[in-house]
């Protein structure tokens, strides 16, 4: 198995797990409410009728079910690509109880993979999805796509991990970190700004994290550097 292979069948475990034993919106995981930068954009968008959504690796609807909230009385659409079919079944589950399946439309795909059609949405959100594709030249190729299909006046909303340390709690070792894409915050900054430079950025954050995962049923201590990325298109 390559390491590519182990990494993504690890997340699949942990997010498989999360899923099934963790509901949306009920307290006791990072399930239990929406990203605060995410909701806090939506205002820009009050007076915004048929507004296109893109929500790069949805998984259950964290976001993406609060956002379809806000813009279902508007003619508004989410677009919820996702590779694991866990994720998309909860989700649809969840649109439905939360009476927004009408708004939603799910596509199974990898995001590294996936064609984002140029000019085609007003918000385009990546939370803690982007340090999962392949390679650092997908990296790139996914958020130059992100801009490509932005509108004039719409907003990429990215949150993205660098710098991240997975540590044994029990035994106290540095473990191989489980992410594709594991950048110097430094480096993962210069690339951003580079990309999207003539764009307006509106927010940008660093905040060091700590939280405890579940890794083949022992407690892992993930320590990352969050970089919080949003930018308008002029």
């Amino acid at each position: 198995m390559s390491r590519l292979d182990l990494i993504r069948k690890e997340e699949k475990e942990y997010h498989d797990f999360c899923y099934n034993n963790y509901k949306l919106f009920e307290e006791g995981s990072w399930l239990h409410r929406p990203v605060k930068t995410v909701m806090d954009l939506l205002p820009l968008f009050n007076t915004k009728e048929n507004m296109r959504v893109l929500d790069l690796g949805s998984g259950v609807g964290r976001n993406s079910i609060p956002i379809a909230q806000e813009i279902k009385n508007k003619n508004g659409k989410v677009v919820c690509v996702d590779l694991l079919d866990s994720a998309l079944e909860k989700l649809m589950q969840y649109s439905r109880k939360y009476k927004v399946d009408e708004v939603m439309e799910t596509i199974k795909a990898d995001i590294g993979q996936y064609e984002i059609k140029k000019n085609e949405y007003d918000f385009i959100v990546a939370v803690s999805t982007l340090e999962h594709v392949e390679s650092e030249d997908v990296f790139d190729k996914v958020i130059r796509q992100m801009t490509l299909g932005t509108k004039k006046g719409g907003i990429n909303c990215i949150i993205v991990n660098s710098e991240i340390e997975e540590i044994d709690i029990e035994l106290n070792e540095n473990l191989d970190v489980m992410m594709e894409i594991n950048l110097k915050t430094e480096d993962m900054l210069k690339k951003l700004n580079e990309i999207y430079e003539g764009w307006g950025v509106l927010n940008q954050l660093v905040k060091r994290l700590e939280y405890r995962i579940v890794r083949n049923e022992k407690e892992v201590l993930l320590k990352t550097n969050a970089i919080t990325y949003v930018a308008r298109r002029e």
